[in-house]
């Protein structure tokens, strides 16, 4: 298949027989075979679909598996205890096995604007609102949004059915949209983001008609709803490529539509920064995560929202607050015109506006309260936000090492004197001893 050729609707499946193909059933979770031959022993169609299948066949180790079939949620619920179904514009069932949940989805039909069926409705926008009317599998192949992600691993024969040349693609390391792209990005703008996330994950480049529009149809991830926004940056930045998402959502102009404030500010950087500072954060993350160490969607806001945020205590300071006040009113301003755009909850807000105001006391090397700061919980992410600043060149580095040392000659918590503790009391028998009778 050529790089910008149409994708075929009407032509048969090409199935790829279990010897043409490395995806193997000892690489699948337990529980999702599980829940494949069961569907199938009870007369059920049964296949892994989506994201399992693309990684399995690109030798990844998949994050989920999803399952696709003919059975409706009802019936899957039916089949298994362990079932709930959730979602209202896609009804989905979840059967769950401890701390894991295979996702088993009813095959959809493509969406039709002019349709009067309750069961699925695109408004006026071309987004969709419902989904919920059930088809075939070809039908729900085409009514996926990336090639590479419309692949069926068939549990009965252990092929793989391929309706849209998602084969061809992985070959070839092409990312292609599904259908006509504005259509679809109309549908749901968050394809944009999702196009973004896999040809960094994967490595593959965006195939032509699918780059196109990226750019000129961004502004409709403004109407999405701040919450899914949220859920999409967590996947964004916190997947292990941060650092490329970063600079290929800029280079299409995306985001500036999850984050504007920090967009306006790179806009009119100093001696590249903010940007060496979003930079080195995004950086710091990837190797956190490849290294195992736990990363916090708190830390990145407040290295993406540090410039706004030190811009505007800079415009409260010149009209005569205190700095430390300016910074905690310029952070709770900033923050409270971030969430009209991408929700933060409020475990996570709280935590970036501690990791600001601990800078102003990190600046300073002396004081008599230095030891004091080590023991305040967010210390080490402020520390660790304080050294991206010194690297970015916003703090000076004498003040970073002074840190460093510091903490150093400091005793560790197993040394530190233990403080006094009364003596225990001998506790008093409060019995009472029954009076003896007398004796006549």
């Amino acid at each position: 298949m050529s790089e910008a050729g149409p994708i075929p609707t009407d032509s048969a499946p090409n199935i790829i027989p279990r010897s043409a193909h490395p995806v193997s059933r000892a690489n699948i979770s337990p529980n999702a075979l599980k829940v494949l031959y069961r569907l199938k022993d009870s007369g059920y169609q049964a296949h892994l679909v989506g994201g399992g299948v693309r990684d399995l066949l690109l030798g990844r180790e998949p994050k989920d598996f999803d399952i696709a079939t003919d059975a409706h949620p009802e019936d899957v619920r039916r089949l298994f205890r362990n079932c709930r179904l959730i979602g209202r514009r896609f009804r989905l069932a979840h059967v769950i096995f401890g701390r894991e949940i295979i996702e088993v989805a009813t095959f959809r039909a493509m969406q039709d604007a002019d349709s009067g069926d309750d069961g699925h409705h695109v408004d006026g926008e071309g987004r969709i609102v419902r989904d919920n009317v059930y088809g075939t599998i070809e039908d729900d192949a085409l009514r996926r949004d990336f090639t590479v992600n419309a692949l069926y691993y068939s549990i009965a024969d252990f092929s793989i059915i391929d309706y849209t040349g998602g084969m061809q693609d992985i070959e070839s390391g092409v990312l292609r949209l599904l259908g006509d792209p504005e259509t679809r990005y109309r549908e749901d703008p968050v394809r944009m983001l999702r196009a973004v996330r896999f040809a960094t994950k994967l490595g593959f480049r965006i195939e032509a008609d699918t780059e196109r529009l990226i750019q000129p149809l961004g502004p409709l991830l403004g109407d999405i709803p701040p919450a899914r926004l949220f859920d999409e940056m967590l996947k964004l930045f916190m997947g292990g490529s941060a650092l490329a998402n970063f600079e290929m959502l800029r280079h299409y102009d995306l985001f500036r539509q999850l984050f504007p404030l920090t967009e306006q500010s790179l806009t009119h950087e100093e001696n590249h920064f903010p940007l060496t500072l979003i930079s080195h954060g995004m950086a710091n993350t990837d190797a956190r995560i490849e290294a195992g160490k736990p990363v916090t969607p708190a830390f990145l806001f407040a290295v993406f929202l540090w410039q706004p945020v030190r811009e505007r205590a800079a415009q409260l300071e010149a009209e005569g607050q205190h700095p430390a006040q300016a910074l905690q009113h310029a952070g709770s301003q900033i923050i409270a015109e971030q969430a009209q755009v991408m929700a933060t909850p409020r475990r996570f807000s709280l935590p970036m506006r501690e990791i600001w105001m601990l800078q102003l006391r990190l600046e300073q090397k002396g004081g008599r309260r230095r030891a004091r700061v080590l023991e305040h919980p967010r210390f080490r992410a402020a520390y660790d936000f304080l050294l991206l600043r010194g690297e970015a060149g916003e703090v000076s580095k004498d003040i970073c090492d002074w840190w460093t040392e510091f903490q150093e000659t400091q005793p560790s918590q197993g040394e530190q004197q233990q403080p006094r503790t009364r003596p225990r009391r001998k506790r008093r028998n409060r019995s009472r001893r029954k009076p003896e009778g007398k004796v006549t």
